[in-house]
């Protein structure tokens, strides 16, 4: 794997030492006034992050599955998103994560997206996939035989797509990115971003 950004703890030094307002304008989030306190949705909930205290905290109830059953890949996704997210407005083009480079990660051992089981899970129910993708905050697109797309941070969007069972095929279910993903984040919390985008599903 290459690009390793470490954890947690270093996200929080290395933003500690950023201007509030850079952080703003990079990762189009929101600040309280004169405070190094950070307003942001992911997935259609609100956060606080809170860099002098070093603490997270969702602003409804609905957010608790981010920071309890998701934290890891919650914690750390964000924190490296404000630490690393450029300027960039997504292109609205989307690329598979094995097109982007070190996107073999996506495809060993216990990295693989659990797609098979969101496919297996809504193979017949369109609508409880839609469903389940706007109370996170998605909204539904066109592609495959339904789809919709998240905000899992504010400038990576992610499109989950899947194709329904028939009496040829089984259901399957894909993940894409933006084209411009890979500008706010390196590849390894992409990855994390993408795995929190399949486990709401699950």
């Amino acid at each position: 794997m290459t690009n390793i950004i470490p954890g947690e703890d270093r996200a929080w030094e290395i933003l500690s030492g950023i201007e509030p307002e850079d952080i703003r304008k990079r990762a189009g989030v929101d600040i309280e006034e004169n405070r190094k306190i950070y307003k942001v949705r992911s997935f259609g909930q609100p956060f606080s992050v809170d860099i002098g205290n070093k603490e997270i905290l969702s602003l409804d109830k609905e957010g608790e599955i981010f920071l309890g059953r998701l934290g890891y890949f919650f914690r750390l996704s964000l924190l490296w998103y404000l630490v690393k997210a450029t300027d960039t407005e997504p292109s609205g083009k989307l690329v598979k994560p094995s097109s982007m480079t070190g996107g073999d990660i996506f495809f060993r051992g216990t990295h693989v997206l659990p797609l098979d089981a969101v496919a297996k899970k809504y193979a017949g129910d369109r609508k409880g996939f839609v469903e389940r993708g706007i109370l996170m905050g998605g909204n539904e697109v066109r592609y495959g035989d339904v789809a919709v797309e998240l905000y899992p941070l504010p400038r990576i969007p992610v499109t989950l797509i899947l194709w329904l069972e028939d009496d040829e095929w089984p259901a399957r279910a894909d993940l894409l990115f933006d084209s411009t993903a890979s500008l706010h984040l390196p590849i390894d919390i992409l990855w994390s971003v993408a795995m929190m985008s399949v486990l709401i599903f699950m």
